[in-house]
């Protein structure tokens, strides 16, 4: 198991803060992230549609919430799921967000079902009183726990609320960042990518047009979000091959595909810029 004390784990967070530049003119983000989308985007489609648009919209990998994918225990249902993904060329990225309390059983279900659906990391909203159960899990099961944020008002807010709640925990209980929502907090996204090296397992790429809890969603970009210094940090800080990068666009849930079409190309253009 991998510890730190809350001092160093976060006085080291923040001496990476210190020493990583992040500018336009910076050397290009090699091919290696895959660009999915969370599943919430096309919430009011039906799973195959949801699939066959994921793989028109030109992801790679798609990030179910559950009520999309629900956590079961029925392995036909999880192969019928799986051979659906298979069949659109694309793969699963992460499940989420699910909750996680004292509920040791419950928990075990939720890690359980990822194991059979080929799942390595579970975003999630952890209580306080589930780190210990979710330390045992993580590593009887080798998946990553990624912590998402939800904005004003929620446990996780600030980034630092996240890194209080790994510290001294095994290293593959972690974050994934929601940049909308860290730009809700007042927090920057770059920063926070920075402050969460190594522990950084998911991204929702989501841009707010305020910093401020009540706002308006924006196409990537319009608002407080730097799509280019955004890879440009996560090539910097090292995020995993295999981490979640997920579009996450919730707005005009009727028919949001002209609107994630921009946003994906907007984000390939960083990608590849």
């Amino acid at each position: 198991m991998v510890t730190y004390s809350r001092r160093s784990f976060i006085s080291s967070a923040a001496a990476g803060v210190a020493g990583i530049s992040v500018t336009h003119a910076a050397a290009p983000v090699p091919p290696k992230f895959s660009l999915g989308i969370q599943a919430f985007s096309l919430r009011k489609y039906s799973l195959d549609d949801a699939l066959r648009h994921t793989k028109e919209l030109g992801f790679d990998a798609i990030e179910f919430y559950p009520k999309m994918f629900s956590v079961t225990d029925s392995q036909s249902q999880i192969k019928t799921v799986l051979q659906k993904v298979k069949d659109q060329g694309l793969t699963i990225s992460a499940h989420g967000v699910n909750k996680f309390t004292a509920d040791r059983e419950a928990n075990r279900k939720v890690f359980s079902f990822a194991k059979q659906a080929g799942i390595k990391i579970l975003t999630a909203d952890p209580s306080a009183d589930s780190f210990d159960n979710l330390e045992e899990l993580v590593q009887e099961f080798d998946i990553r726990i990624a912590i998402h944020n939800h904005g004003p008002g929620h446990r996780y807010s600030k980034v630092l609320d996240v890194l209080r709640a790994i510290e001294n925990r095994d290293q593959r209980i972690g974050a994934c960042a929601d940049l909308g929502h860290y730009i809700r907090s007042a927090e920057r996204p770059v920063e926070v990518i920075r402050l969460l090296k190594g522990r950084l397992y998911g991204i929702h790429l989501k841009d707010f047009a305020e910093m401020q809890k009540k706002t308006e969603g924006v196409i990537l970009g319009q608002g407080h979000l730097d799509v280019l210094a955004v890879f440009v940090a996560l090539d910097r800080v090292g995020f995993p091959e295999d981490g979640a990068l997920s579009l996450e666009y919730e707005k005009n849930p009727e028919n949001p595909l002209n609107d994630i079409r921009q946003c994906v190309a907007i984000a390939r253009k960083a990608m590849a810029s």
